[in-house]
């Protein structure tokens, strides 16, 4: 992307893509208005790229403190305390966490493309793809409000003008909220002219929007009473995506190499790089913490300097990669031994998002993966499971590639429904660490309180499953109030 390009999404998502909380707090300044701006392709294409840029920056930070942080995978390394609120599970109002602002915000985008890109100047397809698009994101943005923190406010049009009434709006219910995400999905899959990929994985597509109806039915399923109804359509939608051009590397470590990044894995992946990009949530692992430049066991050139490291991996979690899981050395790098007698012990490097090093600096800009086949195989397992089917095949694709010429000593074998679900959560567990998933993945399963350390002596506070608000956007949306059980 050009800089110019680049300037004009930045100043359209500052003007058309405000998050509500800043409209209410000031009146647009544009003399650019929506019904002269959209005409052609270039006009759409221009703003689903800004729409693109926000969700990266999602993901930089926000998507793994949502989806990963509060489970048992993260703990203190060395210094700071920036995470500790979400590994040990003492959130409040006054320290929340991230707030809604940057996803309403990207939603707002959204709702533009799908209000205006009908009336561009374009062929059917064209349009229909980048409506799709447009779906396909609002609906994964949903996705993660609607988890995060339960019933939310819906808003399916833009906002384009200064009017505090309409912008105003109290939350809706979860079954409201899903129901949503479902429409927009249905419409998205309908509308995309294939099941084929972009050039590149990091535009949304058919066999995406596939992997995100399975992950959306599986939580209706078994968190909102879907039942086997839902478990189908989620077993469907997975044997969809294995239709597309898809499919497991032989090499495991290859996956998150940085020049291989869109590999035939990835459904979808958020592009990072290092001139048009920022730094992922990696950077506060993976630092040399006494003031080295290099890892103490492999020599490999951290370039970091001496920022500290504010998490690492638990040891409840290194303890369950077996040595000969080909898995485990490039999810993190453990037993880090230094000085001349070596007795310094180094907390584990988390070796995927790692990026790479130009220079002697380490640009941690992997793209941010939200769905590879790896992930979707092992959905396909659960709803086949939960349907009472056996799920051997799927988990035994996972291990053949995880313990190669030791896959016989690790065979699946389908046994009952309970316990076929211990072992099916602990392999997305051992494949999908350090990928955002684990928190959300303890939740659906209904495993948090029994898995997390910090939730142990709290079962039954079901309120702690989602995330408090802060104070800021209570104070900005006074019509939505507290997340339930969060405001004693």
């Amino acid at each position: 992307m050009n800089k110019y390009s680049h300037l004009f999404i930045c100043l359209f998502v500052l003007l058309f893509g405000s998050s509500c909380g800043d409209l209410l707090n000031q009146k647009p300044v544009s003399s650019i208005t929506n019904e002269s701006f959209w005409t052609n392709e270039s006009d759409a294409t221009g703003v689903l790229t800004g729409a693109y840029i926000q969700l990266r920056s999602m993901t930089c930070d926000q998507l793994f403190t949502l989806g990963e942080s509060r489970s048992e995978v993260v703990t203190k390394a060395v210094t700071g305390d920036i995470y500790e609120r979400y590994y040990k599970n003492t959130l409040s109002q006054e320290l929340p966490g991230p707030d809604w602002s940057t996803l309403y915000s990207t939603v707002n985008t959204a709702n533009l493309l799908i209000k205006y890109i009908p009336r561009i100047d374009a062929t059917e397809m064209s349009r229909n793809n980048l409506l799709a698009e447009a779906y396909t994101l609002r609906a994964y943005l949903y996705f993660v409000l609607v988890r995060t923190w339960g019933g939310v406010p819906l808003r399916v049009e833009p906002t384009e003008g200064y009017n505090p009434e309409t912008v105003q709006k109290g939350r809706a219910t979860e079954e409201e909220v899903f129901r949503l995400i479902k429409e927009d999905l249905d419409n998205a899959i309908a509308l995309y002219h294939d099941n084929t990929f972009w050039a590149s994985r990091n535009r949304f597509s058919k066999p995406c929007a596939n992997a995100l109806k399975a992950d959306v039915y599986l939580w209706t399923a078994k968190r909102c009473g879907g039942g086997n109804a839902d478990l189908e359509t989620a077993l469907a939608a997975c044997n969809e995506v294995q239709q597309a051009d898809v499919m497991l590397l032989s090499n495991f470590g290859d996956l998150f190499e940085y020049n291989n990044k869109c590999n035939d894995e990835v459904i979808m992946s958020v592009a990072n790089d290092i001139y048009d990009g920022g730094d992922n949530y990696f950077k506060d692992n993976y630092s040399g913490i006494d003031g080295s430049s290099t890892d103490p066991v492999d020599g490999e050139v951290i370039g970091t300097g001496t920022n500290g490291m504010a998490w690492t991996v638990s040891d409840l979690v290194k303890n369950q990669f077996m040595e000969d899981d080909s898995r485990k050395a490039p999810s993190f790098t453990d037993g880090l031994r230094g000085g001349e007698n070596g007795e310094i012990e180094y907390p584990a490097l988390i070796r995927k998002g790692r990026g790479i090093v130009q220079n002697g600096h380490r640009y941690f800009r992997n793209d941010f993966v939200l769905y590879r086949l790896a992930d979707v195989l092992l959905m396909k397992a659960e709803a086949k499971n939960a349907l009472g089917q056996d799920p051997s095949e799927e988990m035994n694709l996972i291990r053949k590639r995880a313990y190669g010429d030791n896959f016989e000593k690790h065979i699946f074998v389908s046994r009952s429904k309970e316990l076929n679900d211990e072992e099916i959560l602990k392999e997305r567990l051992l494949e999908l660490v350090f990928e955002g998933k684990r928190w959300w993945d303890l939740v659906r399963f209904g495993k948090a309180f029994d898995i997390v350390p910090s939730l142990n002596n709290k079962k039954g506070q079901d309120h702690m499953l989602l995330w408090p608000l802060s104070l800021n956007v209570l104070t900005r949306e006074p019509q939505v109030g507290q997340t339930p059980g969060w405001g004693d």
